[in-house]
């Protein structure tokens, strides 16, 4: 059966999507746990050894929380949206390459255009914060859907550009060989502007703290999730935290490496040693994005649009320019 061509894209499969729900579960327990450290608290302490049983608890309650819709809410959409919102950071998650198995990538879908899948199949999860928002016929979760959708186009076009420099410095769509690419020196020293620029924006496109401006709670209630309860809202809490993990990933393999280790080859290194500096760089971009939100006041939303077009947009635009002249002059160069 191990012989069988469909065995080794099954478990692949079947391996990734158990890293990525237990990354998004664990999460939750993180967050609560620094959040705790930060506050002086305890955080959960209660079930299992060292409230490491809280997800498992969250789960069970989200299945027997009752589900509640307002009388003139869209019944479609209103069961649609939830699903939009979580399915493409599911799908995204499928691109991520976590190492190199006997020379093959150890992915999901090693695709050429990966850089073009991620950024096409991202950008699906508005649609779900947007529907959920209108479908709820609640102008606190319009408001929210709105926000979101603004949000998401300020920051989505200098998250692009920062894309395109990386691309061109390493002369590839796809993300394996942007990790290979990297073997002598990582894309974050060559291109730290860039790396700036995504990791500011990225904290944007997954809505989260100092941009969480889709669910404001003083000013929207709970935004576009406002009227949404048990495993409804359940997923669109788990599509934020698989949001953060792919984000995470990707930072890691655009700007850091992916599964390079220092001071090692990457055809000399272990699949399971490529594999863990890989979860090592992850989990600080994770921990990075739980302590900004309790360390940060959150902006406000003329400071966001002037952000992300006064500042990001034309920084990025300026690092693209000096990107291209100096590829340019290295190839004239290289040339002569």
């Amino acid at each position: 059966m191990t012989d069988a061509p469909w065995f080794r894209p099954a478990v692949t499969i079947l391996a990734a999507f158990g890293a990525m729900m237990s990354l998004a579960a664990g999460m939750t327990l993180v967050e609560r746990k620094v959040s705790a450290f930060i506050q002086e608290r305890h955080g959960p302490n209660r079930v299992g050894p060292f409230g490491l049983l809280q997800p498992l608890a969250d789960l069970i309650k989200f299945v027997f929380k009752e589900e509640l819709a307002p009388d003139r809410a869209n019944p479609l959409l209103f069961l649609l949206a939830p699903a939009l919102a979580c399915l493409p950071a599911m799908a995204t998650f499928a691109a991520l390459p976590f190492g190199f198995l006997d020379g093959k990538p150890m992915v999901v879908a090693n695709l050429d255009v990966g850089v073009l899948y991620v950024l096409a199949v991202g950008s699906l999860g508005v649609y779900g914060i947007i529907l959920g928002g209108w479908a709820s016929n609640n102008k606190y979760s319009l408001l929210g859907g709105l926000r979101a959708s603004a949000q998401m186009v300020s920051y989505e076009i200098s998250l692009v550009l920062s894309l395109v420099s990386v691309i061109a410095v390493s002369g590839s769509l796809n993300l394996s060989e942007i990790v290979l690419a990297q073997d002598q020196r990582w894309n974050v020293l060559v291109q730290p502007v860039a790396a700036l620029v995504f990791l500011v924006t990225m904290f944007a496109e997954t809505n989260r703290h100092p941009f969480d401006f889709a669910e404001c709670e003083p000013e929207l209630v709970g935004g576009f999730h406002t009227e949404y309860s048990g495993m409804r809202f359940a997923l669109f809490f788990l599509g934020e935290y698989i949001a953060m993990v792919v984000m995470s990933g990707f930072m890691a393999v655009l700007f850091f490496g992916g599964c390079d280790v220092p001071f090692l080859a990457i055809a000399a290194t272990p699949w399971w040693a490529g594999a863990l500096a890989m979860v090592v760089k992850m989990g600080f971009f994770l921990l990075l994005y739980v302590w900004v939100r309790w360390t940060l006041p959150r902006f406000r939303y003329d400071q966001l649009m002037y952000l992300g077009w006064r500042v990001l947009l034309p920084l990025s635009l300026a690092n693209l320019a000096v990107t291209g002249v100096v590829l340019a002059l290295d190839r004239q160069g290289a040339a002569q």
